[in-house]
C-alpha cells in the first residue's frame, strides 16, 4: 500500500508543484540530484572525478509521449556530451538513457534510432553509453536495441536487475568479452511470476547473477549500497582473479559517499550515477517507491557521511 500510494504521489502534477518548490524538498534535492541543467551535471562530475570518482549521468525530462519529445531528450544528451568533452570529462564520465526517454511508447523503432545518435554522440565525444533497464515486459526491447547498438558501438552497456528470475540466464548470455552489464537489484513493483519477492531471495539472485558475470570476461559493474553485497563482490572478485580494473562499483549520487571515497582509496573504479533535469521530483519518489524502506535509508543519508 506504502508503494502505491508513493507512485500516485510521484506521477501527481499538482504534488510536483506543490513539493518542487518547498525548501525542504530543494533541500533534499541539492543531496542526490546534480542541479536542473547539463551545466550542473557537468560541474558535479567535474568535482567527483576531481575526488577520484567517475560518473554515469542522466536527463530527468517529462513524461514522453510525442516524437518531438523523444527528439527533445536526444537532442538534450547531445548537448550534454558536448559538454563532457569539452569539460574534457570523457575518461571519467558517459551517460546512462532510459529508452522510455526516447519514446519507447510511441514507437520501438524511433527510440531505436535516437539511442544510436546518443550513442553516436558519446563516441564522438569519447565516452560510451549505457541503457537503463525498466518494467520486466521492455526486458526483450531493451537487450534487443543493445545487440544491435553494439554492432557500431560494441562499449554500450546495459542495466540487469536481480530480482527478476530470467536475469541470471541474462547475465550469462551477455557474458562475453566487452560486454559492459550492471547489476542492480531492481527497481520496478513486479508479480510473484517473473520476479523474486523477498529480500533474501533478490539478494541470493544478486550473488548468482555476479558470479555469472565475473566468471566470464565481461565487464561487470556492481551497483548496490548493500555493505554486504558489496564485501561479497569484493571476496568473489578475488576468487575469479580479477583485479581492481576489471569491473566497477556503482552507486547513487549522495548515498554512502564515505564508501564510494573508501572503495576508490583501493584502487576500485567507483562510478556514481548523477541525475540532473527539472523533472528531479518523480526521480526521487520513484526511489522511494522502489523499496519503502529507501526512505529511512535517504533520511539516513542526510545526517551522515557513512
Amino acid at each position: 500500500m506504502l508503494r502505491s500510494a508513493i507512485l500516485a504521489a510521484s506521477r501527481s502534477a499538482r504534488l510536483e508543484s506543490l513539493l518542487s518548490k518547498a525548501p525542504f524538498s530543494r533541500d533534499i534535492a541539492r543531496r542526490f540530484i546534480a542541479g536542473e541543467a547539463g551545466a550542473d551535471a557537468v560541474r558535479v562530475a567535474a568535482e567527483l572525478a576531481a575526488d577520484g570518482l567517475s560518473t554515469t549521468v542522466e536527463y530527468l525530462g517529462p513524461e514522453t509521449t510525442t516524437e518531438e519529445q523523444a527528439q527533445a531528450t536526444r537532442d538534450e544528451y547531445r548537448l550534454l556530451l558536448r559538454r563532457i568533452s569539452e569539460a574534457g570529462l570523457a575518461e571519467s564520465a558517459e551517460v546512462s538513457v532510459k529508452l522510455s526517454a526516447l519514446g519507447r511508447s510511441v514507437d520501438e523503432q524511433l527510440a531505436r534510432e535516437l539511442a544510436r545518435d546518443v550513442c553516436a554522440a558519446a563516441a564522438d565525444a569519447g565516452t560510451t553509453v549505457t541503457l537503463d533497464m525498466e518494467e520486466h515486459t521492455a526486458t526483450d526491447t531493451v537487450i534487443d536495441t543493445l545487440e544491435k547498438l553494439r554492432g557500431d558501438y560494441p562499449s554500450t552497456g546495459v542495466a540487469l536487475q536481480a530480482y527478476l528470475r530470467r536475469t541470471e540466464a541474462d547475465c550469462r548470455e551477455l557474458s562475453f568479452a566487452g560486454s559492459r552489464v550492471r547489476l542492480c537489484k531492481g527497481a520496478y513493483p513486479e508479480p510473484e511470476s517473473v520476479a523474486w519477492q523477498t529480500a533474501l531471495d533478490v539478494d541470493k539472485s544478486f550473488v548468482r547473477c555476479l558470479n555469472a558475470l565475473l566468471s566470464g570476461p565481461s565487464y561487470p559493474m556492481v551497483a548496490t549500497h548493500d555493505a554486504r553485497l558489496i564485501a561479497i563482490a569484493e571476496d568473489r572478485a578475488r576468487w575469479f582473479d580479477r583485479v581492481a580494473g576489471d569491473f566497477e562499483f556503482q552507486m547513487l549520487h549522495g548515498v554512502r559517499p564515505a564508501e564510494q571515497s573508501r572503495l576508490a582509496a583501493e584502487g576500485y573504479t567507483v562510478r556514481i550515477y548523477l541525475p540532473y533535469g527539472p523533472h528531479w521530483y518523480g526521480y526521487l519518489a520513484r526511489r522511494l517507491a522502489e523499496r519503502p524502506a529507501n526512505a529511512a535509508f535517504l533520511g539516513r543519508s542526510l545526517t551522515n557521511r557513512r
